[in-house]
């Protein structure tokens, strides 16, 4: 009897385990690793390592995790109640539940209210830079009679970029505000002068200009509780007309972050290049990271890790396109956002 009654246990015991074991789910849209684990109540540090190990093969481009995959859980640690809490949160009702909302006056009537779509940048902090603004528009370029601008485009990008972030819930400050002109689907963006540094003028000189808006990312990183800081400088670059540009970053080369600045604009390009795969099969892409070509006085003055991107090439009539449509713009802010998850993601490994 003792025996027979130690092997029923012992069954029990391991249809238990594999019932655990064997727990799938599927990710919502959009989301990263992190936060499908925590929406599955597994939240502790050792549950990334056990995911990427029951599920190897299974994940896109730098582990992304992929729609039409049903994903191996790993066991809940804890007690059964937790376990319970996690077996059953598929069925929990949702539709009912008032998603977490933001608000951000600076994008515009438009997109000033966002949904926060999970927290998967929590304990992340950004500043975000388009680059020139007020009295100084930047490199310009025409298209069909209309005048291109390029600290108007870089806002814009800057701006979506910044919405993209908070939606994944990191904390983000915008350097470069402009009360009037938020996130825009023209074509073709109006120039204006309204450009202030966090509400202070911006001076004419270049120097002046530029040291202005690093103090202002310095003296916030020393108030910021995060340990994760970025900083990222946007701009558009004024080449020949008939040289086209894949967008290039640069990092900081005389920093003591230059590995973290350098890790972080090669993740960049690798997240171009794979959304180009997907979205331009057989198109390419040619953006490199690498270290600046002359003296970048932003980059040697910031003291957050911050990296530099030229989005492409204002003269050329291929890479205007990237500019003028408000959907491409949306594109490339979309993929930074992706390039800093995942960068965020990499620095918790480390």
């Amino acid at each position: 009897m003792s025996f027979i009654r130690n092997l029923f246990i012992l069954v029990c015991l391991l249809a238990t385990f594999s019932s655990y074991a064997l727990e799938r789910a599927r990710p919502q849209t959009g989301e990263g690793i992190y936060a499908f684990l925590r929406r599955h109540n597994r939240d502790d540090k050792q549950d990334y390592q056990k995911f990427i190990e029951l599920n190897k093969g299974k994940f896109g481009k730098q582990n992304s995790l992929l729609s039409n995959v049903s994903y191996v859980l790993p066991p809940v640690a804890g007690d059964a109640k937790k376990q319970k809490k996690a077996n059953n949160v598929e069925r929990q009702p949702v539709k009912n539940k008032k998603p977490k909302t933001g608000y951000q006056p600076l994008f515009g009537k438009k997109y000033a209210h966002y949904e926060i779509i999970d927290n998967e940048l929590k304990g992340a902090c950004f500043f975000l830079v388009s680059e020139h603004g007020g009295p100084d528009c930047g490199a310009t370029a025409t298209v069909n009679g209309h005048e291109l601008y390029e600290d108007e485009y870089a806002y814009d990008v800057m701006l979506r970029l910044a919405r993209k972030l908070l939606q994944h819930g990191a904390t983000v400050h915008i350097i470069i505000q402009d009360p009037h002109d938020g996130i825009r689907d023209d074509k073709y963006l109006k120039y204006s002068r309204d450009e202030t540094c966090m509400g202070l003028t911006i001076p004419l000189n270049q120097t002046m200009r530029l040291r202005q808006r690093t103090d202002k990312v310095n003296s916030l990183s020393a108030k910021a509780n995060e340990k994760y800081q970025r900083a990222i400088f946007i701009h558009l670059d004024s080449r020949n007309y008939t040289k086209r540009l894949d967008a290039f970053f640069w990092y900081q080369d005389k920093s003591p972050d230059r590995k973290k600045s350098q890790s972080l604009a090669e993740t960049m390009c690798r997240t171009f290049k794979t959304q180009y795969e997907k979205n331009q099969p057989g198109r390419g892409f040619s953006g490199k990271a690498s270290p600046p070509a002359k003296n970048v006085f932003v980059l040697r003055n910031t003291k957050p890790v911050s990296i530099l991107v030229e989005l492409g090439n204002i003269k050329n009539k291929i890479d205007q396109q990237r500019f003028i449509s408000d959907r491409n713009r949306q594109h490339l802010a979309d993929w930074m956002a992706l390039g800093f998850m995942q960068d965020y993601r990499n620095s918790k490994l480390k």
